[in-house]
């Protein structure tokens, strides 16, 4: 017998956007819920994350005027996931997802902001989107937690300014042009100056965005629904009758049972050496952006009682490439290129100086493209090249814009620099001959706004992520302002792509693809509902949310008709 028992109708293993959402979901129709989290805080890599969330035919697009029918985002998804495609699962969370909106906007206090302007990935597919295809969670005053906040995981010092968290579209336009326009500036102004005040007052940011945003109006929702929040959980394996997961041993000898099931959202395994290993396709430079508790906590639970992990993905990892950053005092970290790539006025390179994608691609795609592209041997890295006027208008990975000081990032080594292209390419390792040729070909091109090789600024996507002062290619720009800087990028992801398998009501599936009574996956720990590509921003939280709210409504019909 075990030392102490408790029973609980749902138990959530992580606290994640797939965990929260499977327990909010589940408490609101009358399960008693508790969420275990192994370390000291919540919110997992959710609450690093950008916070946007891919959920085709919204309510909040909808409001806004945006109708379409499932049949578009479904020709869209069916078009680029192409031999990888698992339709009954993309069926079920086009179905699913737009419900999960209604269902937190109605009932909970997660509300959300629309991208009515960000398009999908690939313009050229069948069924792209233009917008109104993914929603983020409104900012939110982490005040409204309470005492709770001290629960909420902090923001990664790479990803913020000063501990301050900066939202993608009008909130970062204003960063970006604060030293142009005198709106922008009071904007940055009214912001700074309220973080530090919080900074002084509480040891934390308090306007919460993005990621961080999200988490907490899941972390209000659910101590509203009464969800059993617990940290500093170390779970060790599951519990069974018969066939059925009923609940978890704790490593105290303790067990929780779960009468309606369990629901694994650990957070995947970006942090597994082993797992890494067998499945990435270049583990020995790759930087995980995820948190360092995602270690296969979940896999290898799913696994012990007969749980299928899925390989047959694309690609196992959601890539993107990543700098490793040394601060003044010795620590470090990894910060992703999202934003830098596809502004004008840059290029990615190899050690041979040449290009190698179109940068202003997704994220995802610039790291599959150097990953192609490298020579036999050659270590997996590139090098993100710009001039001095890109450097301050836009900044360089960890390097922010003016009037920021970048001083520091060329003493540590992070940021390379050069009088002259030849200069900047033996600074890096680069062929200098190479990285001459090809900057001379994107200059003579550039100035008419053009890219022959690889297309830059074609599409709405591209365009987007560019400079709409740029004319007449927001995306193409010389890179001739000496002296000349450089960042060396390496494969990273945000998260794991292969995970258990699962059917279309979230729970885990053995080899032979029959379900396994009382066990969920929501989130990483899952497989890859996009056969592991990426359409869109925001398709790690949209099928986290989507599934956990999935399971969580399976779950409490399940509890109804017992």
């Amino acid at each position: 017998m075990p030392e102490s028992m408790e029973t609980f109708d749902l138990v959530v293993i992580g606290s994640g956007a797939g965990g929260l959402s499977a327990a909010v979901t589940a408490a609101h129709r009358g399960l008693r819920v508790v969420v275990l989290e192994k370390t000291e805080v919540l919110g997992g890599t959710t609450a690093w994350s950008g916070g946007w969330i891919f959920a085709p035919r919204n309510a909040v697009a909808r409001r806004a005027g945006i109708n379409e029918e499932i049949d578009a985002p479904r020709r869209y998804l069916t078009a680029v996931t192409g031999n990888y495609a698992r339709p009954e699962k993309i069926e079920a969370f086009l179905e699913a997802a737009p419900e999960m909106v209604s269902f937190f906007e109605e009932n909970t206090a997660l509300t959300f902001d629309g991208g009515l302007v960000i398009p999908d990935t690939y313009g050229h597919q069948p069924g792209a989107g233009t917008g109104g295809r993914s929603v983020i969670a409104q900012p939110y005053d982490a005040r409204g937690l309470g005492e709770a906040v001290k629960l909420l995981r902090l923001p990664l010092p790479e990803t913020t300014f000063k501990g301050m968290t900066i939202q993608s579209g009008a909130d970062l336009k204003a960063f970006m042009t604060m030293t142009r326009d005198v709106k922008s500036f009071a904007h940055v102004t009214k912001r700074v100056t309220k973080h530090f005040r919080d900074l002084a007052l509480h040891g934390r940011g308090m306007e919460l965005r993005n990621g961080a945003a999200l988490v907490g109006r899941l972390m209000r929702s659910a101590l509203d629904k009464g969800v059993d929040l617990r940290v500093r959980q170390q779970i060790t394996g599951l519990e069974r009758e018969g066939d059925r997961v009923t609940g978890v041993r704790l490593a105290d000898g303790s067990v929780i049972l779960g009468t309606h099931g369990v629901v694994l959202a650990t957070g995947g395994y970006g942090h597994d050496s082993q797992r890494r290993h067998d499945s990435f396709r270049r583990d020995d430079e790759h930087l995980s952006l995820a948190v360092p508790s995602a270690t296969g906590d979940g896999l290898r639970l799913g696994e012990a009682v007969g749980g299928l992990v899925d390989l047959s993905v694309k690609s196992a990892a959601a890539q993107c490439p990543v700098s490793h950053v040394t601060w003044a005092d010795g620590s470090t970290g990894v910060f992703p290129h999202i934003i830098d790539r596809g502004k004008p006025g840059l290029i990615g390179v190899m050690a041979n100086g040449k290009r190698f994608c179109n940068e202003g691609l997704g994220y995802h795609d610039y790291v599959d493209a150097l990953l192609e592209a490298l020579p036999e041997g050659q270590p997996a890295k590139s090098w993100m090249i710009c001039d001095h006027r890109f450097l301050r208008r836009f900044g360089l990975g960890i390097v922010r814009p003016a009037p920021v000081p970048y001083h520091g990032w060329i003493k540590r080594g992070y940021l390379k620099t050069g009088a002259t292209p030849a200069e900047l390419a033996r600074a890096c390792g680069i062929d200098p001959a190479g990285l001459e040729q090809t900057l001379a070909h994107w200059n003579e091109h550039a100035r008419q706004g053009e890219d022959p090789e690889f297309h830059r600024g074609t599409t709405a996507y591209m365009r987007l992520q560019g400079d709409p002062e740029q004319k007449p290619n927001p995306n193409v720009a010389p890179i001739e302002a000496a002296p000349y800087y450089a960042v060396e990028v390496v494969p990273g992801s945000f998260g794991t792509f292969a995970g258990l398998s699962t059917d279309v009501h979230a729970r885990v599936l053995d080899a032979e693809g029959h379900v396994i009574p009382g066990l969920y996956a929501a989130g990483t720990d899952a497989a890859s509902v996009f056969g592991g590509f990426y359409p869109a921003g925001g398709i790690n939280l949209g099928p986290a949310l989507t599934f956990g709210f999935i399971a969580g409504r399976h779950a409490a019909s399940e509890a109804a008709a017992a």
